[in-house]
């Protein structure tokens, strides 16, 4: 499923025109970022977490050379399903 067929399903579920299920994605999408670019977690109760985790640096090597390369330290968004997601997946 791509962004234009969830804004599509969003539409039919909550019986709105997609211009405002568009609009609560967006503003849904962007709170999220917002939060994790501050360092906060986002928690939906029954569907997951999401949060900010740190990757150390590292030594990596490049495929093509073989020759070692430094790979920066990085802050890296994770997401984690809820029990409830997990159970229906399942």
């Amino acid at each position: 499923m791509n962004k234009s067929e969830l804004i599509e399903a969003i539409a039919a579920s909550a019986d709105i025109p997609k211009a405002a299920a568009t609009r609560a994605l967006d503003a849904m999408v962007d709170t999220v970022t917002d939060s994790l670019k501050s360092g906060d977690t986002v928690s939906l109760v029954g569907f997951g977490t999401f949060s900010v985790k740190e990757r150390a640096a590292r030594t990596g090597r490049n495929p093509q050379t073989g020759e070692p390369i430094q790979i920066s330290a990085a802050k890296v968004p994770t997401f984690k399903a809820g029990k409830a997601l997990k159970d229906s997946v399942n």
